[in-house]
């Protein structure tokens, strides 16, 4: 039985306090992950580099002066800490959509058009935490990119691979190409010696195999290895969970509510003949 709109309205109030609070709630959470994430991240990007030069590519490395191993390392350490920073720079307070009404065409316009303020909704916020989470899987692949190209601007990693080789390294799936070190990919890939590479395919010669090893960030394998991450996502996991149970309900309110306020306007109008 649908009770009445103001006892709704009340239920519906509470439910309004108790989204505001685990938004609060998932923002500190999502803090604290941040923070950590961009610790092992930065760790296991330099380890996963450190793999590249000792394992996958030894004899590129080794031919590098000791100068340019020295700003290889550093340049590096830069990057880890710039990874680092952006990941934490894409945490954001959840807030309500504005809606802009339309205004009419005047000869002098608004510069501030009008706005409807609406009240945080567990789907404002669930929209918030999976842009946030597709923001940090972009900013692990970036980060992969980066790596694999300053691998491969220090002639550690092959000059023949091509840009989008690098790109599709930063974006496999999770499964493909993954071995037993974490964070990296192997793959063969078919490259053209220069002087056929116009050719047509079917003409082209000098066709070759080559075994790469490149950087592949991934969250899971970040997680994984690193305890303080794998707390945060717990909590941000039992937090989510909260925020679904709040939605289930906030939807059986409101579904209520239109019921109640459709059964009063029928009583309004409603008159014995």
């Amino acid at each position: 039985m649908v009770g009445s709109v103001t006892q709704i309205e009340q239920d519906l109030a509470a439910l309004n306090t108790a989204i505001t609070a685990i938004a609060d709630e998932l923002h500190d959470a999502y803090s604290s992950y941040l923070t950590a994430l961009g610790q092992a991240v930065s760790q296991q990007m330099i380890l996963a580099c450190y793999h590249v030069c000792t394992q996958g590519y030894p004899d590129g490395f080794l031919r590098l002066p000791v100068s340019q191993r020295q700003h290889l390392q550093q340049t590096l350490r830069h990057l880890a800490q710039h990874v680092q920073e952006e990941l934490l720079a894409q945490l954001h307070v959840p807030i309500v959509p504005v809606n802009l009404l339309d205004e009419p065409e005047t000869d002098e316009e608004s510069p501030e058009p009008a706005a409807t303020p609406e009240t945080l909704t567990p789907a404002h916020l669930a929209q918030w935490q999976h842009d946030l989470e597709q923001a940090i899987v972009e900013e692990l692949r970036t980060a992969s990119h980066a790596a694999n190209r300053l691998l491969q601007q220090a002639d550690v990693l092959p000059k023949k691979l091509p840009e989008p080789v690098l790109e599709a390294a930063a974006k496999a799936d999770a499964a493909e190409g993954a071995g037993s070190t974490p964070n990296l990919l192997t793959m063969l890939v078919e490259t053209v010696d220069d002087a056929d590479r116009d050719k047509p395919k079917s003409d082209a010669k000098g066709h070759a195999v080559m075994h790469i090893v490149a950087i592949y960030l991934r969250l899971a394998e970040i997680e994984f290895a690193d305890t303080l991450v794998t707390a945060a996502r717990t909590q941000i996991r039992s937090l989510t969970a909260r925020l679904k149970t709040l939605g289930r309900e906030y939807q059986k309110k409101q579904r209520e509510r239109a019921v109640a306020e459709a059964q009063a306007a029928w009583r309004s109008t409603w008159t014995d003949e």
